[in-house]
């Protein structure tokens, strides 16, 4: 990782062109914003992203405005939080100001309509690439795959509200850990 600060206007404009790009919301956002933010500029690990992701979807408002909002604040500080989230919300603005007055005249129109159908398509097809990524990270032991097939499981089968289950990681993960350091102390005091 970059230790070197990026300038406002170089935060305020990576975070516009990822507002500009991304269609779909947070998680459609997730391989662009690891791109930039990991990959080009190396303001925070892919770990690090993991992190704010996770702890964006249990925090008021959207994902990636709060991902934008703790990327900003840990490389530049409360401003730099600040003008990050208005440079991912800013083509936003206006992009659907325009798009609206545009929509409000063609909507019934079929190619309207089939071009959004398309944009859903392919959004659907970058939240499944962030989603195999993101699993190859964080499901790294037996314990992690059981954590994750029963939040799916959960999901699919009962659409419980995404907050309970990452308390329940929290807990689980702290439980977990727990059992695993007492394994390792009773093991080495067998010695």
């Amino acid at each position: 990782m970059k230790n070197e600060k990026p300038s406002y206007l170089k935060l305020f404009l990576t975070f516009a062109k990822l507002g500009a790009v991304t269609f779909g919301g947070g998680y459609a956002m997730l391989p662009i914003l690891q791109r930039e933010v990991v990959e080009n500029n190396g303001w925070c690990t892919e770990e690090d992203l993991l992190d704010y992701f996770a702890v964006g979807q249990c925090t008021p408002g959207i994902i990636a405005v709060n991902t934008a909002t703790f990327i900003g604040t840990r490389t530049r500080g409360i401003m730099g939080g600040i003008i990050a989230t208005l440079g991912l919300v800013f083509p936003s603005i206006v992009i659907i100001s325009i798009i609206y007055h545009i929509l409000a005249a063609f909507e019934s129109n079929i190619y309207v309509q089939m071009a959004l159908s398309g944009i859903q398509v392919c959004v659907a097809a970058l939240i499944t690439y962030s989603v195999i990524k993101l699993a190859k990270k964080s499901i790294v032991d037996i314990f992690t795959l059981v954590l994750a097939l029963a939040v799916l499981a959960l999901m699919i089968a009962f659409g419980i509200s995404p907050i309970i289950f990452v308390i329940a990681g929290i807990v689980f993960g702290i439980a977990v850990q727990a059992v695993m350091n007492k394994a390792g102390k009773n093991k080495e005091e067998k010695k």
